[in-house]
């Protein structure tokens, strides 16, 4: 390992960074007061950074359109599908039957013969026979005479009577009806809203994310980098693309007419109602015989014993004076006690239930702000720029090997060095010792005090 004086670093130094040092490196070049056995080396003070986030817009703010469907109710509505009619029934007429006693003989007082062919006794007979002495009126019923005549006259009639009165009878002409098709109304008609979306452009935008900058780096001499040698370095710019949609056509929505719904359904309707039609029915008769005398016959009397009256024939019979009650016969006919009538029933219409769906609230549509969308955009901003100062560092003739070996062994429990500890500074140990400056914000530039300090090492 060679070692140089103090002096002829400084001048190696000066020579070597004078083509590219800027005016601010030339004046931190001056060196400090120092002191003999003191060594220095140019160090390298980081520019420092700040970080902070920026929102950027990718999508701008918009509107979505919901559409809220119309709201239908249902009600039932009756529909006549067959209309009220009247429907007649008949009351039949009632009877009674009328039970009569007819006289078909009279009451007389009459003298009956003994004869078997029982032939009457005349008026005359008697009359006769009281005017010949025969007590007549005196005599008693069952007391007996003897008669001469001449036969009485007879006819025969036929009587006609109603067995039962006429009626009408009332006959029923059914009503006639048809079958019509009627369209009934089940849907209301209505609008319907239909969305038509938004239409969008994405576009690009280039956002800065760090500005240019200018900082101080060390020259690589010889493969290495400490050699002292600083060179002011401008970095560029560094911009984001950010990609972001935007609204070239807000969302609306377009009507639609919904028909009406209509149902086809048949209704029997009255064509000629219902008559009644009057059949006459005739009256009932029969037929009973009755005997009337046309002439009486004519007698003549004579008292059982007395002589013979002249020109008569003598009957040969004896009579007795009989008393004969009228004679009477039961006839039973049918009469109307109620004449036939008709009932009216009343039939109710027949209504069918129909639902029929009606628009309680129409579509609408409702717009719902959707918000802009950004992206956070983080930049890097320098406050303060890199600096080469003259820093105090351990001079090669002072330092031990132990000192070194300690140094090795804090920077590796820190896992900075990963070489042997071999109290040697070799490039291992150069790096370690630079990138434990780096992380910790100590000018970067050899085995400085502060490195020392910071580790808690002493010499």
């Amino acid at each position: 390992m060679k070692v140089y004086k103090l002096s002829t670093v400084v001048a190696l130094s000066l020579i070597a960074a004078s083509s590219s040092l800027t005016a601010e490196a030339v004046e931190s070049s001056i060196i400090p007061n120092a002191q003999p056995g003191e060594c220095y080396a140019k160090a390298l003070i980081p520019a420092k950074f700040e970080t902070h986030t920026e929102k950027v817009l990718v999508k701008e703010a918009s509107e979505k359109l919901q559409i809220i469907p119309a709201q239908f109710g249902t009600n039932t509505q009756k529909v006549l599908v067959k209309e009220a009619s009247e429907k007649l029934s008949v009351i039949p007429a009632t009877f009674k039957n009328i039970s009569e006693k007819v006289q078909i003989r009279d009451e007389e007082v009459f003298w009956r013969t003994s004869l078997k062919n029982r032939i009457p006794v005349s008026p005359e007979i008697l009359a006769a026979a009281k005017a010949g002495g025969a007590p007549i009126d005196s005599l008693n019923p069952g007391e007996c005479v003897r008669e001469y005549f001449q036969p009485a006259k007879y006819t025969t009639q036929t009587e006609t009577y109603v067995r039962k009165e006429g009626y009408d009878k009332l006959k029923i002409i059914p009503a006639k009806y048809e079958y019509v098709e009627e369209k009934v109304l089940v849907k209301e008609p209505y609008q319907k809203l239909v969305k038509v979306p938004a239409v969008y452009d994405t576009v690009t935008e280039r956002v800065l994310v760090e500005p240019e900058k200018t900082l101080w780096k060390k020259s690589q001499c010889n493969g290495t980098d400490d050699c002292g040698v600083m060179c002011l370095v401008t970095t560029p710019a560094r911009y984001k693309t950010v990609t972001k949609r935007v609204v070239k056509t807000p969302p609306t929505t377009k009507t639609i007419e919904v028909p009406a719904v209509y149902k086809t359904i048949k209704v029997r309707k009255l064509v000629e109602p219902a008559r009644v039609v009057k059949v006459p029915v005739p009256e009932q008769t029969a037929t009973y015989t009755k005997t009337a005398k046309v002439s009486d016959p004519v007698f003549t009397w004579a008292k059982v014993g007395g002589a013979k009256p002249a020109g008569y024939q003598y009957t040969g019979h004896q009579i007795c004076k009989l008393a004969r009650p009228a004679a009477y016969k039961t006839l039973t006919r049918t009469v109307v006690e109620t004449p036939a009538s008709t009932k009216s029933v009343e039939i109710p219409a027949v209504y069918k239930p129909i639902t029929v769906t009606t628009v309680v609230k129409p579509a609408e549509v409702k717009r719902v702000e959707i918000p802009a969308v950004y992206n956070q955009v983080t930049k890097r901003e320098m406050v303060s720029p890199s600096q080469v100062v003259w820093k105090r560092v351990v001079c090669k003739s002072s330092i031990t090997s132990s000192t070194i070996i300690e140094l090795q062994r804090k920077l590796k429990e820190l896992g900075f060095y990963h070489g042997p500890l071999d109290g040697i500074v070799g490039s291992q140990t150069r790096a370690a010792v630079k990138a434990y400056q780096k992380q910790n914000g100590l000018p970067v530039g050899g085995i400085t005090y502060q490195v020392l300090k910071a580790l808690g090492i002493t010499r």
